[in-house]
């Protein structure tokens, strides 16, 4: 397997396609792949001279001609930077493994939970399904556009510039991997070291994350030095697959099931009607469809009565979580209370608190201060300064 080639994950976006040319200029080979979830326009299908588009053999399927938000031109501004970089690129179709996504996105939504779709994707597809193409290529490394650090310890290694060879770099032939850690970006406006904290530890020492160490500012300066045309692109603000950013209208054309009910204060007194439970989240203020004459919050729903509670901002206050289905990229004590930091929101600072592992890999957060918002469904990162250490599921 060669510790020169990675498969970087091509969004057509600025952080991507900068990550590409950093790449190149660490004297990686660079294979760039544009992931199509099956909801594409025909344009996306074809390149710019009207020619089929190549899928990756391994991955090829049913080529579809819907419109979507991996778009069209989201695939051409892609293809383009390739192009320019004079890197190999293939589109390869995922559309089982998005479905797989929209299915937790609407289960979530249909259970009175905040899904994180995003989060989901890096664990299955991003670093997941990325990471059998790139075996299959013979290439160890994945890379993305995502502003987080991969960072060793050991002074001596380095997986942003080790080009060396090896014929099996998975460990098998006695190859010991440094002990790499998942850090913040240094851009903390931009830094999305939260959306990567489910990801298998064994993994981080074949993850590239070539923007993490840059400003977003820098980032676009970098993309007009190499004569990129997506210097300038906005980011993306939408979950791809929820092109009207409509996601409850979303949920609902997916589902037959009514999921309807009341809006009520905390002490039980009916204020409304809502259409399902699926429009509303835990810490939600605009779109209620009810006025109370100061400002009210979503403060829990209920699957089972299907009635959505609301109240004042006070009512939000939480100084404790559960966190299951943990996730742990480093070694952190079991069954002792260990300072921390949580975060439990992509947009949220983290917050100061007392962290404790259970031997299943759950843990439980004490807060040191009250916070807001905190959502079941959402995720509940984990960090010790600047490091990402786990992640676990809130219920």
């Amino acid at each position: 397997m060669s510790r020169r080639r990675v498969v970087l994950a091509m969004s057509g976006g600025v952080d991507s396609s900068v990550a590409a040319g950093l790449l190149l200029e660490q004297g990686y080979e660079v294979i760039g792949v544009f992931m199509r979830h099956g909801e594409l326009s025909s344009q996306a299908c074809e390149l710019g001279d009207g020619k089929p588009n190549p899928l990756l053999p391994i991955l090829e399927g049913r080529l579809d001609h819907k419109q979507g938000c991996c778009s069209a031109s989201d695939a051409a501004d892609a293809r383009r930077v390739a192009d320019k970089l004079s890197i190999p690129f293939y589109a390869l179709d995922l559309e089982s493994e998005f479905k797989q996504i929209v299915d937790y996105f609407v289960d979530e939504y249909q259970q009175g939970r905040t899904p994180n779709p995003c989060v989901q994707c890096n664990n299955w597809i991003k670093f997941g399904r990325l990471f059998d193409y790139a075996d299959a290529v013979d290439a160890y490394y994945v890379a993305t556009g995502h502003y987080a650090r991969m960072i060793c310890p050991d002074s001596n290694a380095s997986n942003a510039s080790d080009t060396s060879d090896a014929s099996n770099a998975s460990g098998i032939s006695g190859i010991v991997e440094p002990q790499w850690q998942l850090h913040r970006g240094l851009d903390d406006d931009k830094d999305q070291a939260y959306v990567l904290t489910g990801i298998k530890r064994h993994l981080l020492p074949r993850m590239l994350l070539p923007v993490g160490g840059y400003h977003k500012s820098q980032i676009r300066e970098r993309a007009v030095a190499m004569g990129l045309k997506v210097a300038d692109k906005r980011d993306s603000q939408e979950i791809c697959f929820v092109t009207s950013g409509k996601h409850a209208e979303f949920v609902r054309n997916k589902s037959t099931l009514d999921t309807s009910g009341e809006i009520v204060t905390s002490d039980g007194k009916v204020v409304g009607h809502h259409a399902g439970i699926e429009g509303f989240t835990v810490g939600q203020r605009k779109g209620l469809g009810v006025a109370m004459g100061s400002p009210y919050y979503v403060t829990a729903v209920d699957r089972m009565t299907r009635r959505v509670v609301i109240g004042p901002p006070e009512e939000l206050a939480c100084r404790r979580l559960k966190g299951i289905k943990g996730n742990w990229l480093g070694d952190f004590p079991v069954g002792e209370p260990t300072r921390s930091q949580v975060q439990v929101r992509y947009n949220s600072p983290p917050d100061e608190a007392w962290v404790t592992r259970d031997a299943q890999g759950g843990f439980e957060v004490d807060f040191l201060q009250d916070v807001f918002g905190i959502a079941p469904g959402q995720l509940a990162a984990v960090f010790m300064g600047s490091r990402a250490m786990g992640c676990g599921w809130i219920i």
